[in-house]
Formats: structure tokens, sequence, C-alpha cells
């Protein structure tokens, strides 16, 4: 039996590693506890092409960390630790099948000359939607990211309900309820101008179509321009390398190869874990980040009838497919000036989004994927060697087990996802990046799919490779993620606390659970 601790946090995400560093700071005696052979969750990086292509495996864009409150707490002692932010002021663009496109800068001018010269009117429609999230940023944010059931947020919505009537709060809450389909065709012209924004919806685990959808891109579009689209130099790793210094010098401890089969409960209250192999270790409070799936199926011995039937119901989302390569050269993008932009979406547009989303809810392979192309090398060319790049390639429209193809041409056998079926559908997409990139073919020097079901192999929280801990619809979110019944961090057990992507508030690298739960902990 190990000597006790004052928190035993379950998993590495960053959630877990920020909760962890910030204890720490606090002067708790912490312990994290990681099932696989290394620390990070969805902060991996590795030479998975070829050596001396450093590719981040999963996770990579570090917006939502850079503009939250783990790097106001932790920001002076991760650079300490050698984590610096790599930019560039082009952080999304968007480009179309047939050639045209749009980039969005960090520049207000810049943009609204953008918009305006894709339709008249258009460069009002993104000012707008911009200039709103910036006056209501205090209440949006804090909605998204602190405690709901607080204090502190109670007394927010009292103020806001005097300031602006209650009748006029209700009335800008029902506005965010929207989505993003209404938001795009009544407020922009030109459908690339849509076709800039429609495609993040489905990073927030939504669909153009999903209620407040349309808040979450207005958020996004203000986001990008005034903070961009970050990455860690050298890859992501280096951020789970700077949270373990944190933790480690204010003497906290982690393992690896540390399989936690149980929350140990004893009248009521967690009063530690037991590994895999027996070993039990003490611990005043335990934090779980993991799914409730994971919890409350596996983790804690006898949940309650009402966490078992909530359990049951939880709903998970689309799965991920990511696909790396390796290049010779930079690739040379046959519309100008992508050459430096963060992410690019290649799609049709706002319908396009919205058919390859709904085929991947109905299990087809799309047959036309939202395709994200992440540039790290444009940003941080110590990702390869000199003159050579890498890119990183999202589809966020993947389904956990196929039930056919859209297309009619991809044999999907029973739906499993096999080596022949990854490939398969890894060829869809590269035959529609090659006709984008001048000579891509001949570049290439590896490459490297990973399907739904090898993000769940590499990260068990990623269930069916949602990389979202679950659907982000309004009813599984807010208040009501991961249960309708939850109460911020808190569970049915006395000193467990549950954070990550599943729980408040929800995906993301923002650590705002791990922030949150950090500071509930006395």
């Amino acid at each position: 039996m190990a000597g006790g601790y004052d928190v035993a946090i379950i998993g590495s995400g960053i959630n877990a590693l920020v909760c962890a560093a910030l204890l720490g700071k606090r002067g708790k005696r912490v312990l994290v506890l990681e099932r696989n052979d290394q620390l990070g969750g969805c902060l991996r990086t590795e030479a998975l092409t070829a050596p001396g292509f450093l590719h981040d495996v999963m996770a990579t864009t570090f917006v939502l960390f850079r503009v939250g409150p783990a790097n106001a707490a932790l920001g002076e002692d991760l650079a300490r630790h050698g984590v610096e932010f790599c930019d560039t002021d082009a952080p999304t663009a968007v480009l179309r099948p047939d050639g045209s496109a749009a980039i969005l800068h960090m520049d207000r001018a810049k943009n609204m000359a953008m918009f305006e010269g894709l339709a008249q009117g258009d460069s009002a429609g993104f000012a707008n939607a911009a200039d709103d999230i910036g006056a209501n940023a205090d209440l949006i944010f804090a909605l998204l990211g602190q405690g709901l059931w607080t204090r502190k947020t109670a007394t927010l919505l009292a103020r806001e309900a005097w300031r602006r009537g209650p009748r006029n709060l209700l009335a800008f809450m029902g506005g965010a309820l929207g989505t993003a389909r209404g938001w795009l065709e009544s407020d922009f012209q030109s459908e690339t101008a849509r076709a800039l924004f429609a495609p993040w919806v489905l990073h927030c685990g939504l669909g153009p179509e999903s209620a407040y959808s349309a808040q979450m891109a207005r958020v996004i579009a203000f986001t990008l321009e005034v903070a961009g689209a970050p990455i860690i130099k050298g890859g992501a790793a280096r951020m789970v390398d700077g949270l373990r210094a944190i933790i480690e010098e204010n003497g906290g401890y982690l393992r690896t190869g540390a399989d936690v089969a149980e929350i140990m409960v004893t009248n009521g209250a967690a009063t530690g874990v037991r590994l895999s192999d027996g070993e039990v270790v003490k611990a005043g409070k335990v934090v779980a980040s993991v799914t409730p799936t994971q919890l409350y199926g596996r983790l804690v011995a006898q949940p309650s009838e009402a966490a078992q039937e909530a359990t049951r119901t939880y709903q998970y989302g689309k799965g991920n497919f990511q696909l790396h390569y390796a290049l010779n050269a930079p690739p040379k993008w046959n519309a100008p000036g992508l050459e430096n932009v963060a992410l690019v979406h290649l799609t049709p547009g706002l319908d396009g989004v919205s058919r390859a989303a709904n085929e991947a809810e109905r299990g087809q392979l799309p047959a036309e994927p939202t395709i994200c192309v992440g540039q790290p090398t444009a940003l941080d060319p110590s990702r390869a060697p000199e003159g050579q790049a890498i890119l990183w390639l999202q589809m966020p429209e993947a389904p956990r087990h196929v039930k056919g193809d859209a297309a009619g041409k991809i044999p999907v056998g029973d739906g499993t996802w096999t080596t022949e079926l990854r490939e398969a559908y890894a060829n869809r997409i590269e035959e529609r990046l090659a006709q984008h990139i001048d000579g891509f073919r001949d570049t290439v020097i590896a490459r490297r799919a990973l399907s739904p079901a090898d993000l769940e192999f590499m990260n068990m929280n990623l269930v069916g490779g949602d990389p979202y801990g679950g659907y982000c619809g309004l009813d599984q979110f807010f208040a009501w993620r991961p249960f309708k019944g939850s109460r911020n961090h808190a569970t049915e057990i006395k000193n467990l606390l549950h954070i990550g992507a599943s729980t408040h508030p929800g995906p993301g690298l923002g650590a705002g659970s791990g922030v949150l739960a950090s500071g509930a902990i006395r």
C-alpha cells in the first residue's frame, strides 16, 4: 500500500496535468496515474512518418489554452520550462473545389477588405458578429469557462439581468441558440465566406444545423482574429514536459503504466485507488479525467441506479480520422497565399459540411469529407529537416462504425476499421488534396493514416474515435454535461471529482475542467 497523497489524479491529459500543476503550486501532494506508457493523453508528438519529422499525433492547436485561465496561472512557469508558442498572422482559410479561397488574418482591416471583395455587405456581417462577441465577452466566456452551479455565475447572471433587463437577457440567450446555417445564410452573401466558418462548428463537436452552433462559430471567428491558431514549438509534447516539470518541482509525482482498476470507496467517500496489479494508493481526494462510461462502468464498483442509467444513455459523437504526411518540400498550393496559413479547410461549402456531417452520423464514409489541413512547419520549421515539411490532416466527420460508403465505391465489410478500409479512405482524401497542391505526390516521403479505431486504441477516452468526450449537442452540454443532474465536477461519491472533455466546459485544449476542479479542492 503506497503512502497517502492529498490528491490522486487518474489520467494525464491536459486537464489532469493542469489540475495537478495548480494543486502542486498550492502545496498539495499530488500523484498522477497514467495507464499508457507515456503522459499527455491527446498531447503526443512522435516521428510518426519518417525520422526527423515530428507530428502532433492528435491535438495540435492551442488557441483555447493561450486565451484561458490555465495559461494565465501557469504561463510564466511554462515559459521557464521551455514552452513556446509559434504563430502565423493567417490562422485559417477555406479552399473550395473550384480553387476559390478566403484567408482570415489577425488584422481587422485585411479581413474587412477580404470579405467585401467576396460580396458586398459580407464585411459588415463579419464585423457585427465579431464585435458582438467582444461586447459580450465577459458573459459569454464566463458561461463557457467557469463553473455554472456556483455563486459566482449566479451573481453574474443577476448582474446581467439587472443591467440588461430580464427580458433582454433572455433574448440574448435565445439568440445564442441559433444555428450556424441560419447565421451564415443571413449575414453572408458569398458562399466562400460561409464556407470559411462552416467547418469550424465541427471542431466544437457540432454540425451547422445544431443549436447554438452559430454562437460557437462567432466565438471562434472572434478568437481566431484576436489570438490566432498557435502551436507549441517542438510539438505538443513540449507542453506535457512543461507541465510535468511544474508538478515535479512542487513535490508531485507522475507514473506511467499505472492502470487504475478501481476507485476505493469507504462510507460513500473516495479514499484512494487500486491499480490493476493490486497496489492500493491512499488519497484524500480522487480526480478522474475519464469518460462517464469509464468512470461508472469500470472504476466505480457500485454506482447508483441513477448513474448507471445516465451512463447508459450518454451519447458519443462522430469519430475522427487523421492523416499525416512527411514532405520533401513545403506544399505549393495552387491558390495563392495559403502557404503560411495554420489551418486550411477543404470543403465545397456550408452544404458540403452539412452533407458530410450527416453522412458520418448515419454511419457512412462521407463522399466528400471536410478536410482540415494543418501546416505545422509553416509556424515551426523545427518539426522537419531543413527545407522539408509536414502536414497534419484531420477529418472531423468519420463514422465510429462504418455502415456503408456514401460514394458507393469503398467496400466496408462488416464495418470494422480495418487497415484496408482505413487506407482506402485515406486515398480518397489524398486524391482531393493533390488536386490543390502542385506536384503533391512527388513530394510525399511517407504518410500515416489513423482511423477512429486507431485513435481509440491510443487513448481509451476517445470512444469510437470521438475526440470530444461525447456528443456536444445542447442537451448534453453546459449545465447538462455529462448528465442532466450533474453539478459542476462533483459526483455522487464524496471526494471524487470528474474532469476531462466529457465534463463542463467540454473539449479542447483550454484545460477548463482541470482549472475548475483544482479550485474546488481545498
